[in-house]
């Protein structure tokens, strides 16, 4: 991440914020389930095994099924994207998106809410260098845990601002969902448009930044 521009860092301080606002919105809709944290559906698809719910462990399947996908189709796009890595991926995330919010205008809330994990799944792939991700923009542990070692650096004499990069990113995914969680309280999961609509203007900007991996 420290080798990333600012125009980068700011790009993936919009999309953590996307991220956040659409994990509220999955959140409040689904009953708990996240759309785009899989380690706390894991978590939550283990406790729904051990008590044997079948609607919850149906939920989580699905959940992490179409996760999974959708670091499939963000990682295809953004191959076939060359040097319109970054944007191609977004258009995979707008797509989702807007096929979620599709759904639920037709009455299919569940399916529309569940489209989600796939939209957040893609987003992974926008940051990547020789095939792994190199910023994390819909879950935020391994962020915290590297602005815990730039904060730990900073006391032993290394550089002192080496963590407010990281406490960005945190940030980003904070404001998005606080963002989220009140648009879902006014407008329920219409609050997906103004998503979509967001994902596409960060095409948009995407499609014209530099490809500097």
């Amino acid at each position: 991440m420290m080798r990333y521009d600012r125009p980068a860092i700011g790009l993936a301080f919009c999309l953590t914020g996307l991220a956040g606002f659409v994990d509220a919105l999955g959140f409040l809709s689904l009953g708990g389930f996240f759309v785009s944290f899989m380690s706390g559906n894991t978590t939550r698809f283990a406790i729904e095994l051990a008590g044997r719910h079948a609607g919850g462990i149906a939920v989580a399947a699905k959940i992490l099924g179409l996760f999974v996908l959708g670091v499939v189709c963000g990682s295809l796009a953004g191959h076939f994207g060359h040097r319109r890595r970054k944007a191609s991926v977004l258009a995979v995330v707008t797509a989702a998106l807007l096929t979620s919010a599709s759904l639920d205008s037709m009455g299919f809330s569940m399916a529309g809410a569940g489209v989600l994990a796939l939209a957040m799944g893609a987003e992974n792939g926008v940051f990547q260098r020789d095939g792994e991700v190199t910023i994390g923009l819909t879950y935020m542990t391994g962020t915290l845990v590297k602005m815990g070692q730039r904060i730990a650096g900073a006391l032993l004499g290394g550089p002192k601002l080496a963590f407010l990069r990281h406490f960005i990113l945190w940030l980003g995914l904070l404001s998005g969902a606080i963002a989220g969680a009140i648009a879902y309280g006014r407008i329920g999961l219409d609050a997906i448009w103004l998503a979509a609509g967001a994902a596409a203007l960060f095409t948009t900007l995407a499609y014209f930044m530099p490809e500097k991996e």
